[in-house]
């Protein structure tokens, strides 16, 4: 975090930079954007509370997987490149 000093350089490169009479638009802009934000994440959160659930679904809660079959007996011949 920057001390007094550095705070000070920072403003004053700032100032230098965009001038002062920028400056109070500059911060109005960031302002109202950082307002639209929130209120778009806000809206977000009211419109969709389930997407996010608190607790994960345990295993038994997920339907079963596809079970394994044979389909060729393993061994001599399975494999369809060794059967001459």
């Amino acid at each position: 975090m920057p001390g007094g000093w550095e705070l000070l350089i920072i403003v004053a490169v700032i100032v230098l930079l965009f001038g002062a009479k920028k400056l109070p638009a500059m911060a109005r802009s960031v302002g109202q954007s950082a307002r639209i934000f929130k209120g778009e994440m806000k809206g977000l959160k009211d419109e969709n509370p389930e997407a996010a659930p608190d607790v994960p679904a345990t295993p038994a809660a997920l339907p079963p997987g596809p079970t394994a079959t044979a389909s060729a007996p393993v061994g001599e011949g399975a494999h369809p490149a060794t059967s001459r």
